[in-house]
């Protein structure tokens, strides 16, 4: 199993939104950056165990846990001409971008802030600490999953 950060705004797909997709989940459709999508595709496996982290928001942080419930396929948004994220150079023969199916898990009584985290030395290794990463999918260490998990109130 790994772990990882996914990142969503929470006015466009929030947690309060994926767990009011229930037992199904929804496809974490929409990532638009290579890096990112190499992890979604190749690295980003069933069972694996999400942070789901609020960004773009007066208090970005983590606010719960989701898991990965099918591999990634092919992410429909850029087939579809009316889809904010479709992509005319992609097609079903040749895909560019794939999302995984995910599942709410749980939700977090308070978020764990960004400038929480920035503040714990076992976290400054951590991808989102880090200056200059913006990827909206990032892996997270066991070792900072079981840290992070132990401050949280759930």
């Amino acid at each position: 199993m790994s772990y990882w950060l996914f990142k969503s705004e929470p006015d466009t797909f929030g947690i309060d939104d994926l767990k009011a997709r229930g037992k199904k989940g929804e496809p974490w459709d929409g990532v638009r950056n290579y890096q990112a999508r190499n992890m979604l595709r190749d690295d980003v496996k069933k069972g694996d165990l999400i942070f789901f982290y609020h960004s773009n928001t007066k208090v970005p942080g983590i606010v719960g846990v989701a898991e990965v419930i099918k591999d990634a396929f092919p992410d429909p948004t850029q087939f579809d001409p009316e889809a904010k994220y479709y992509d005319p150079k992609s097609s079903q023969d040749n895909p560019r971008w794939f999302c995984p199916q995910v599942r709410f898990k749980s939700k977090f009584k308070s978020t764990i802030s960004l400038d929480e985290l920035k503040q714990i030395p076992a976290l400054q290794d951590m991808a989102l600490v880090r200056k200059g990463n913006r990827l909206s999918v990032m892996p997270v260490s066991e070792d900072q999953w079981h840290f992070i998990m132990g401050m949280v109130q759930e």
